[in-house]
């Protein structure tokens, strides 16, 4: 009896050391705020990465917007609002497709075109995930790909941001 009441503790520390082991990693920087998801840049950072964008955005205006007062948008803008409902929203939806929500990737898009003006450029979000199995586990061992999981099937998507001011301003707006 002593030996199986042995056993059974040391599986249960075994699954909680195990359990402890494999969440370690999940987006969190040891050492800092656990609030602050990976991938935080600084405004100089930010700078540096838009004025990079620069020669890109200026061909995309000499080509497609030529003569397009104000040129291509630059930015999107979203409301904490409506940022917060979106993911609340997609994260039920991807639930009924019997998938687990566990991101959102951003598409470039464009505006249709109304009459002779090119459409501006656009920010779409759309929810990731996996499928979700019938076998039950109590550990999750997926292992993240660098770009995430594959787009959710059927899922929703978020568009409709506002314009930079004007559209073809740059950071800081």
């Amino acid at each position: 009896m002593k030996k199986l009441v042995l056993l059974i503790l040391g599986f249960i520390l075994g699954a909680l050391a195990m359990y402890f082991y494999c969440q370690k990693d999940k987006g969190v920087v040891h050492g800092t705020d656990p609030l602050v998801p990976k991938g935080i840049i600084t405004p100089t950072q930010i700078k540096t990465l838009t004025q990079a964008y620069d020669a890109r955005y200026d061909s995309i205006n000499a080509t497609v917007f030529r003569g397009v007062q104000g040129g291509d948008n630059r930015s999107s803008w979203y409301s904490l609002d409506d940022v917060r409902n979106y993911l609340d929203s997609v994260e039920k939806q991807a639930t009924s497709l019997k998938y687990t929500m566990d991101g959102v990737r951003l598409y470039l898009g464009a505006e249709p075109i109304v009459g002779n003006t090119p459409g501006y450029t656009t920010l779409l979000f759309v929810p990731t995930g996996t499928p979700v199995t019938s076998e039950g586990n109590m550990f999750n061992f997926a292992i993240q790909k660098g770009g995430g999981s594959p787009d959710i099937p059927g899922g929703n998507g978020l568009d409709m941001g506002g314009s930079g001011k004007p559209p073809s301003a740059n950071y800081p707006q």
